[in-house]
């Protein structure tokens, strides 16, 4: 093999070692960026119903993203009325604030509806103890959203019914007073007020 033969292939192999190399601290960096290497912690939450959350959605606390979605999977039996299991991996680093928190629900963003983990303080709840599941609150559904909408919708109608008849009541009423005041000034100029009734 002549020399200028021999560097081609050594460029060539050069180059596609470059490559490979290239490739692995990529990965590295996007990994390191996303918490594949940070240290977890997993934690059990029960719903009734997911709608559309999917493995790998992100989990946040007050709007700061501290983990994502490991796992969902259906319960052999319900449990407090809940039958789907979601295991949330929190990076350790974000456990003192998840300590504080008393809620965790599913929530929506973005125009395309994508679901994420919302975790947060809530007065009403105790803290979470993490030695049992956590019960996770229900999500809100676009059909229920709708009929109460409509149940809205109805009742102001209803009232903006009873407001237009009472507005008519009140119309009539004063058409009446106007003129039983009309007919008590003529007979005062007349000098007959008594002789009105």
């Amino acid at each position: 093999m002549d020399r200028g033969e021999f560097i081609k292939k050594f460029l060539a192999g050069l180059f596609f070692v470059c490559g490979i190399a290239l490739l692995v601290v990529v990965v590295f960096v996007i990994g390191l960026e996303r918490g594949f290497s940070e240290p977890k912690f997993q934690v059990t939450v029960l719903f009734k119903e997911v709608g559309g959350l999917g493995q790998g959605a992100p989990i946040r606390i007050s709007g700061v993203t501290v983990g994502a979605i490991g796992s969902i999977a259906f319960l052999g039996e319900e449990i407090e009325g809940r039958s789907v299991k979601v295991v949330l991996n929190i990076y350790k680093k974000h456990e003192p604030q998840f300590k504080k928190c008393s809620r965790v629900g599913i929530r929506t963003e973005g125009v395309l509806g994508e679901k994420f983990i919302e975790i947060g303080v809530d007065p009403d709840y105790k803290e979470f103890d993490l030695s049992e599941p956590i019960l996770g609150q229900d999500i809100l559904d676009v059909e229920d959203i709708a009929k109460v909408m409509t149940e809205t919708a109805v009742s102001l109608q209803n009232t903006t019914g009873n407001a237009n008849k009472l507005l008519e009541d009140l119309q009539v009423l004063s058409q009446r007073t106007r003129r039983i005041l009309n007919r008590a000034e003529e007979k005062l100029i007349e000098g007959n007020l008594f002789k009105v009734f």
